[in-house]
């Protein structure tokens, strides 16, 4: 049994739910990743992704102008577009937990806590490393 812990992504990049939209996509760009946990006061409070970051700024029934984006962008705040209170494992799950509710659910990633402090992600990339690991090694 290969457990969470050993393929997470430790100690990753978060966000607080006060933080604009805007600070969530650039963090979101740098790293090149798809998903940000949000935590507020060293807890877990919700997680955001790429996806809701399109949702809250982009309607394809309104025309607006570039002003209007950068607006946007710095004043929606994230906790506003956030998934609050996310499905989470903890560090000792086993990885095939972990995917089979990415794969029931249709997510791609899982923040990974200890009680409700966040202290790794585990995501479809990681899954997939192991799987290329351990077919590899065969």
């Amino acid at each position: 049994m290969t457990r969470v812990a050993e393929i997470m992504t430790e100690d990753p990049v978060t966000i607080q739910p006060s933080q604009s939209i805007g600070t969530a996509i650039a963090l979101m760009r740098q790293g090149i990743f798809r998903r940000l946990p949000v935590v507020e006061n060293g807890r877990l409070v919700g997680i955001v992704t790429d996806r809701d970051m399109r949702r809250a700024t982009n309607s394809p029934i309104l025309l607006h102008e570039t002003w209007y984006d950068n607006f946007l962008l710095e004043h929606i705040e994230v906790g506003s577009c956030m998934t609050s209170n996310p499905t989470t494992l903890s560090p000792d799950a086993d990885i095939l937990e972990a995917a089979v509710i990415m794969r029931s659910r249709k997510i791609g990633g899982i923040p990974i806590v200890r009680g409700d402090v966040l202290v790794g992600i585990i995501t479809e990339t990681d899954l997939l490393d192991h799987l290329i690991e351990l077919l590899e090694a065969e």
